[in-house]
């Protein structure tokens, strides 16, 4: 069970990583609210013919649920995407990917504070690892500009991301026994109808740009494989071995998304960013290997 799991969880970080890149390049070819809500009317029309039966056996359940779902849908998926393509217009796709490695951190914290889901010590030291690579990255190499207040404005957006996903990930844990195809469906139509009014504001007040050719060749990508496929993985990966193992493994995103920022994007990787991703790197290693171990 959990090696099938570890595949799960590799391959979705994989397809999380791809989301990075798929933002930094749609900037100048779609703007982040079009590409948000664009994302999700595919992915909801991907779900439509999968979910609907089941959505209609399930639905006294789901009718009792719906708020927390469409809740849980907006945040983890609207909100978090919405934040997530309009910090890569402020900062590279790299820091945005080892940021994203916050995730599992506030996971664990929310799962003790609300569920008193106990952790070993080395699960700590491997949280606080990954937080000092998380801050090395958002600070550009400087930790003393988050005591300066002076983050790069997508980096600190990219912050607030983090925590919306973490809310999620740890919703999950008090979602109703669905099967994942009713359970999808409500997610990407709660997020769809979430992001019709961030489209309206880009096109009524900001500067809106309708995706061309590459920017639909984007919108499908983060449709079908980050928004359709990815999620159900990584659901399936949870229901596997539990939210706090299967976040730790968000921590390969920025393993995988630096590798194809360089390769594809032809960013430069810093020193900073190296260090980062080697604490991020210990972090999982030690969270993950001690998750198995009897906790306190």
């Amino acid at each position: 069970m959990a090696k099938t799991a570890y595949i799960i969880l590799v391959l979705t970080t994989l397809m999380w990583s791809g989301n990075s890149i798929a933002g930094k390049m749609a900037v100048g070819h779609v703007s982040p609210m079009i590409l948000v809500f664009f994302r999700w009317l595919l992915a909801f029309l991907v779900f439509l013919p999968i979910g609907w039966k089941p959505l209609r056996r399930d639905w006294p359940v789901v009718r009792r649920h719906l708020l927390k779902l469409g809740l849980m849908g907006a945040s983890g998926f609207t909100l978090f995407n919405a934040i997530f393509y309009t910090a890569l217009n402020y900062t590279t796709a790299i820091n945005v990917s080892i940021e994203q490695a916050g995730v599992p951190v506030t996971i664990i914290v929310v799962n003790f504070l609300l569920f008193r889901l106990r952790v070993t010590w080395a699960q700590i030291l491997g949280v606080l690892l990954t937080i000092f690579g998380v801050i090395l990255a958002a600070s550009h190499g400087d930790p003393l500009q988050l005591m300066k207040l002076q983050l790069n404005f997508g980096d600190a957006i990219m912050l607030i991301a983090v925590v919306l996903y973490s809310v999620y990930s740890v919703g999950l844990r008090l979602k109703p026994a669905l099967g994942w195809q009713s359970l999808m469906l409500v997610f990407t139509g709660s997020s769809l109808v979430a992001a019709i009014p961030f489209a309206i504001w880009e096109i009524g007040w900001s500067k809106p740009i309708f995706p061309d050719t590459e920017g639909w060749l984007l919108i499908a990508y983060t449709a079908f494989i980050v928004s359709a496929i990815s999620q159900v993985l990584f659901i399936r990966g949870i229901e596997l071995i539990g939210p706090n193992r299967a976040g730790i493994f968000i921590n390969l995103v920025p393993i995988f998304g630096t590798l194809l920022s360089v390769a594809i994007l032809g960013e430069s990787l810093n020193l900073y960013q190296g260090v980062a991703l080697a604490f991020v790197l210990g972090g999982i290693w030690l969270a993950e290997t001690s998750g198995r171990k009897r906790p306190f």
